[in-house]
C-alpha cells in the first residue's frame, strides 16, 4: 500500500500542472508553462501583445486584393496572433514579380492599399508588419521591363522555383547601391504612413541583399565584395536606412536565409553563417531566420515524414 502510495504521488508530480482560464468568452485550461507566449515582449520601439507572430508569407492577395488582403489578415489578428506580416512588398518597379502576385510600395499611391489592411490588424490590438523586398536577379521584370539587378551579373537559378529567368542582370555600381538603399528609405517611409509597425529588411531566399552575402553570386572587388564583413555591409546598411527613415519610430526585423551559408566554412567561425551572424547580432530589433530551403521549410505539416 506504501508503495502504491508512493507511486501515486509521484507520478502526480510529474504530471503538467493546468488551470483555467477565461478568454474572449471562452473557457480554456493551459499548462502555466506556457504562459510566456502570451506574455507582451518589446521589439524595438513596439511592444507585441503576446508571442505568436505571424512571420512573412505569400498569400496571393496583393495590393490588387486590398479588401481581402485585410479581411485576411485581420481575421489573423483576431483570432489572437499578437504580430501580423505581409508577404513580400516590393521597394521599387525593379523588383516586379509579375505575372505572379507581388504587393508594392513603389510610391504614396500605394498607401491607402495597405493601410486597409493595418487598420484590420490594429482593431484586434496586434502590430501590423511589412516584408520589404527587392529580388534582385530573381525579379524577371516581366511588366516594368527594368533590367535585373544584381551584386555580379550572376543570374539567379534557385531549384525550388521553376519560374526564374536566365537572362543575364545588370552589375550594380555604386550608384544602383545608394539607389536600393534610397528606396528601402522610401518605402520606409511609405510603410510607415500606412500604419506598419515592423519594418523588415528582405536578405533570404535567393533575394538582392542575400545574393550579395553569397559569393558564388557576389564576386565584388570593392567594399561590398570579398570577405564575409564586406557581403554582409549591404544588409546592415539597409537595417540602418529604415530605422533611419522612421527615425526610429518603427521596429526593424532582418529576415536572413543560412542555407547555404551554413554548409560553408570560415577562418573566424563555425561557418559563414556564423560569421555573417556576428556582424548583424546588434543590428536588427528581431531575427527571422530561416534554416533551410524552402522545399523543406514551408513544406506542408500534414502528413509530413520527419528529416533526421
Amino acid at each position: 500500500a506504501n508503495l502504491s502510495n508512493l507511486q501515486a504521488s509521484l507520478t502526480e508530480s510529474l504530471q503538467p500542472s493546468y488551470y483555467t482560464f477565461v478568454q474572449q468568452g471562452v473557457t480554456m485550461s493551459r499548462n502555466p508553462r506556457y504562459d510566456i507566449l502570451f506574455q507582451p515582449v518589446q521589439i524595438g520601439p513596439k511592444t507585441a501583445p503576446n508571442r505568436f507572430f505571424q512571420v512573412p508569407h505569400a498569400s496571393g492577395m496583393t495590393n490588387a486584393s486590398p479588401h481581402v488582403r485585410a479581411a485576411f489578415r485581420g481575421m489573423k489578428a483576431e483570432g489572437g496572433w499578437g504580430v501580423v506580416c505581409t508577404g513580400a512588398c516590393s521597394v521599387h518597379p525593379s523588383s516586379d514579380d509579375s505575372p505572379f502576385p507581388n504587393a508594392t510600395l513603389w510610391d504614396d499611391a500605394d498607401i491607402k492599399a495597405h493601410a486597409l489592411m493595418t487598420d484590420a490588424v490594429h482593431a484586434h490590438g496586434a502590430l501590423a508588419g511589412v516584408e520589404l523586398w527587392h529580388g534582385g536577379a530573381a525579379a524577371v521584370n516581366r511588366t516594368t521591363r527594368y533590367a535585373p539587378l544584381s551584386p555580379s551579373g550572376v543570374p539567379w537559378m534557385a531549384t525550388h522555383v521553376g519560374f526564374m529567368t536566365a537572362a543575364r542582370p545588370k552589375v550594380m555600381d555604386a550608384q544602383d547601391i545608394r539607389d536600393l538603399i534610397r528606396w528601402h528609405a522610401d518605402a520606409a517611409r511609405r510603410a510607415e504612413l500606412a500604419g506598419f509597425d515592423i519594418l523588415y529588411v528582405y536578405s533570404g531566399m535567393g533575394y538582392l541583399p542575400y545574393q550579395f552575402l553569397l559569393s558564388d553570386y557576389n564576386h565584388r572587388s570593392d567594399a561590398y565584395g570579398g570577405s564575409v564583413v564586406n557581403r554582409t555591409r549591404l544588409t546592415l546598411e539597409l537595417i540602418d536606412a529604415v530605422r533611419e527613415a522612421t527615425a526610429g519610430r518603427c521596429a526593424v526585423a532582418l529576415r536572413v536565409s543560412m542555407q547555404e551559408l551554413r554548409a560553408r566554412p570560415s577562418e573566424v567561425a563555425e561557418s559563414e553563417a556564423h560569421e555573417v551572424m556576428g556582424h548583424l547580432k546588434d543590428a536588427p530589433d528581431l531575427f527571422d531566420v530561416k534554416m533551410d530551403y524552402s522545399a523543406f521549410d514551408c513544406a506542408p505539416s500534414r502528413d509530413r515524414k520527419s528529416v533526421v
